[in-house]
């Protein structure tokens, strides 16, 4: 399958690289990720619980960036085992743009899965990867996002939300369903 996003996230792109390649904060920010670790300038080691439907499985996993232009775009490799329950592999290549104090994130991931995961379908596959997407940006946009000004009202920071970009990020499901996710990107 190949699946095409992009999501503006409000933050200048030094800092969205940083947050991209940092693992605690990617640790942090995907659901069920019990360890991401660096093995190498470009290489990370993941073990990621996922339920999707009736499987469970924590993915064990490996991601490889290749053609890495700082602070512009990469491509991450990966691929995960995750038992009985299949396995999980592909590529996304990710960039990212400055747009009016902002970064705009895009992305084209190619992912296969294999085992029981493939035979829930999928739907449902799509479905949960487009909720551990949407978890993992609004969770990596806190993390990355300048804290409110002073004095700033309230009501805004939701009016904002509700007004973003609302486009499931695939990359990142792409990953977690690997290691059972990644991280993702760029």
């Amino acid at each position: 399958m190949e699946l095409k996003g992009e999501r503006l996230l409000p933050a200048p792109i030094d800092t969205v690289w940083a947050g991209l390649n940092d693992p605690e904060i990617l640790k942090a920010c995907i659901a069920g990720c019990e360890s991401l670790e660096r093995t190498g300038d470009d290489a990370f080691q993941a073990l990621v619980a996922v339920r999707v439907g009736p499987v469970a499985a924590k993915f064990k996993g490996n991601l490889k960036m290749t053609d890495v232009k700082p602070p512009n775009s990469y491509t991450i490799n990966f691929d995960g085992q995750g038992g009985v329950a299949g396995f999980g592999k592909g590529s996304a290549d990710v960039q990212l743009a400055s747009e009016a104090g902002a970064t705009k994130l895009s992305y084209v991931a190619r992912a296969q899965v294999g085992g029981k995961m493939a035979q829930v379908g999928s739907r449902l596959i799509d479905a949960a990867a487009g909720k551990i997407a949407e978890d993992f940006f609004a969770a990596f946009e806190a993390k990355v996002a300048p804290p409110p000004a002073e004095g700033a009202v309230a009501e805004a920071a939701p009016a904002a939300a509700a007004g973003g970009n609302k486009t499931v990020v695939w990359i990142v499901a792409a990953v977690v369903i690997i290691a059972a996710i990644y991280f993702l990107t760029r």
